[in-house]
């Protein structure tokens, strides 16, 4: 191609019409692959993904004519393009996120349908039938979609709007009465209306419980507190519902997680009225009754900005006390207001009724009786009394466990390493007093466990341990490296392998745990194996732990010996993967030794793949894409200059980013323009 032919292809900006093609049928047929509709919003799924089952077959056919598209169908096609992956991710968030919360946001949701329907036709409009070579039938098609987007209406179905009211009619009974503070909730009819849509079984309930949490994590700090009550609302009543209707049988699992071994020991052993304080006060408690501070009963729920919910005195002491975190989840709390999770409370009180447990302990109605009798200063100090008595409790209940790890059968230890791994998970105070009862030295000897089992919930229970940064160094004192790498490198269970590698990124955000982990030398190759080998997840976790290794300038050339770039690139051009801007960091930071360097320019199918992250990659991915760019231009001068200016995007993405880009990419992309600059005024000859 000679200078004039290039330099009049940057100017237009034209697209690659076989690139743009290849583009939109890869993306029409991911959403018509999408079989397992979800369980609401289907009339507006299924009626969305007939429409580009249709514009596949016009795409497929275009490129089979393999004849030039006019210019004036690249605006219609690049349109198209953007509403039919707007379309993917809208499908695949009602069929990955809450069954009930998409019933609960049925209108808004059935809209925003709507409005990608009428996009998708304003983009057909403009498509130039009569210029394309396609067949009389496939026009036909496309004109029938034209005349139905023209018609395109608001569709909900009635029977989920049907659906929906009852359960909004449920939640009104149940925060009615527990203002009257009499009836019970019919559980029958709350069966019914799950079963409808799709929850029925133990399994469908905790799926629909963890989207919840999810959810509700998504809204917190958003200032939605009524949206964040309403979610916690919906996960009171999925997990009371469960608890109620699978307890004669259905939900009696064979796993020895279904009761905490804390409570089946510590009964055993101990008397429970010796303490006020011991979390076996009241047995067999439901998990999600109890606080995450006290462990005990919640009397009075709420919730917290973070979207977490706590009895009102524990969180209220927590505050108190001058936290403004949210103790389960280390955030920080925006605001220190507590909403009344009214829906849990009912429930706690249906609990109380059914089980003969007084709503109101004694010690609550004595701290209830004389609270008007005490000031300010004594209230304090009674925050701070009954802090320190969860504290107690934890410790004591960690001391325990502990205990079990080290002079425990195989199936107790299985159990006790399952209690604290949860224990971990639950809070940054935890995460500090489960160290100081001697856990750490015992879950790295577990790691070498030949149960399964125990192997995977030592790793998952260090890797939560070790989110508290003083833990790091007690992890690594312990000598818990080739222990864990052993768990990445051939663990029994892939979650066993992949929660190591989690362990790894985290440990790895220390510089001197940096040092050592790269010291191990079965470290860097089983993390880029798992690279290979993992879940999207694993394969996510394992991508950051190498980040972090390779930030220490020793480790690159060990990662880049161990084969990690071709993976790398290979992952950036797997879609599916959907690890793209994890992958760009890590080839950007390996960039910066020679042997990284060398590799990245020896692979031709890069460049490419990088003009096109400049269009349509995220703000981080574009950012990395220039500075790899730049690093290639820099290094090979003409060479990688001429290969860009030889596409027809690649100038036209780069001046967008320098005009609207972030603060990096723009800085970046005017480099790299003037780079393109000085090649295309220098004397060369044709590429």
């Amino acid at each position: 191609m000679n200078d004039a032919v290039s330099a009049m292809m940057i100017s237009s900006g034209l697209l690659p019409t076989g690139t743009l093609l290849d583009s939109l049928i890869h993306i029409s047929n991911e959403v018509g692959s999408m079989e397992k509709l979800p369980l609401v919003h289907t009339r507006n799924v299924s009626s969305m993904i007939r429409r580009i089952k249709l514009l596949s077959s016009l795409f497929e056919e275009i490129q089979e004519t393999d004849s030039p598209l006019p210019p004036s169908s690249i605006l219609c096609f690049t349109e198209l393009y953007s509403v039919i992956t707007r379309v993917k991710d809208l499908i695949q968030e009602c069929k990955d996120g809450s069954t009930l919360w998409g019933l609960i946001q049925l209108e808004l949701i059935s809209n925003q349908f709507y409005v990608l329907a009428k996009e998708l036709g304003r983009a057909l409009d403009i498509l130039p039938l009569k210029l394309l070579n396609i067949t009389a039938d496939t026009k036909e098609q496309v004109q029938l979609l034209q005349k139905q987007a023209k018609r395109v209406e608001l569709l909900i179905d009635p029977r989920e709007l049907q659906r929906r009211e009852q359960l909004l009619q449920v939640m009104a009974n149940n925060s009615l009465r527990n203002k009257k503070n009499k009836g019970f909730i019919d559980f029958g009819k709350v069966e019914d209306i799950l079963s409808s849509i799709g929850l029925r079984t133990p399994s469908d309930y905790d799926g629909e419980i963890s989207n919840l949490e999810v959810e509700a994590q998504n809204q917190a700090g958003t200032g939605g507190l009524i949206v964040v009550s309403n979610i916690n609302n919906l996960i009171s009543l999925v997990s009371y519902s469960k608890s109620m209707i699978f307890r004669n049988g259905e939900n009696d699992r064979d796993e020895e997680e279904c009761k905490p071994l804390s409570l089946i020991l510590y009964n055993k052993n101990h008397d429970s009225s010796s303490s006020s304080m011991s979390i076996s006060v009241i047995p067999n408690i439901p998990d999600e009754f109890r606080c995450p501070i006290s462990l005990d009963l919640m009397r009075d729920p709420v919730i917290v900005s973070s979207g977490h919910t706590y009895d009102r005195n524990s969180i209220a002491q927590w505050i108190n006390t001058g936290h403004h975190t949210c103790p389960k989840s280390g955030q920080r709390l925006i605001h220190t207001a507590l909403i009344p999770n009214y829906a849990l409370k009912s429930l706690v009180q249906q609990w109380c009724y059914e089980n003969n447990v007084p709503v109101n302990e004694p010690m609550n109605s004595l701290l209830n009786n004389s609270r008007s009798k005490k000031n300010l200063k004594e209230e304090a100090i009674d925050h701070i009394s009954a802090n320190k008595a969860a504290s107690d409790a934890v410790k004591m209940t960690a001391e325990f466990l502990v205990g079990k790890l080290a002079t425990g059968s195989v199936d107790i230890q299985r159990q006790a390493a399952y209690e604290l791994r949860l224990l971990a998970k639950s809070g940054t105070n935890n995460r500090s007093i489960i160290p100081e009862a001697g856990a750490i030295p015992f879950l790295v000897t577990l790691l070498a466990s030949q149960d399964s089992r125990t192997q995977e919930h030592a790793v998952t229970a260090l890797f939560n341990l070790s989110i508290l940064d003083n833990n790091k160094i007690l992890i690594m004192v312990a000598g818990a490296v080739d222990n864990i790498v052993e768990v990445l490198e051939s663990g029994k269970t892939m979650e066993a392998r992949e929660n190591a590698a989690a362990a790894i990124y985290s440990l790895s955000m220390v510089d001197d745990c940096k040092v050592q982990i790269g010291a191990c030398t079965r470290a860097i190759p089983a993390l880029v194996a798992l690279l290979k080998e993992g879940t999207p997840i694993g394969k996510r976790d394992a991508a950051s732990a190498i980040f972090n290794l390779a930030v220490y300038n020793p480790n690159k050339s060990s990662i880049v010996k161990a084969g990690a770039v071709p993976l790398l690139v290979e992952l950036l051009m797997d879609d599916k993967a959907g690890i793209t801007d994890d992958v760009l960091a890590v080839l950007a930071v390996l960039q910066g030794c020679s042997e990284g360097l060398e590799e990245i320019r020896d692979n031709r199918a890069l460049v490419p793949l990088l003009i096109d992250l400049l269009r349509f990659g995220s703000v981080k991915g574009k950012e990395n894409s220039i500075t790899l760019l730049l690093g290639l231009c820099k290094e090979e001068g003409e060479l990688v200059a001429r290969r860009l200016l030889a596409n027809p995007r690649s100038v036209p993405s780069l001046q967008s980013l320098a005009a609207d880009g972030s603060l990096r990419a723009r800085r970046k992309a005017d480099a790299l323009l003037r780079l393109l600059n000085r090649c295309c005024s220098q004397p060369h000859h044709s590429v």
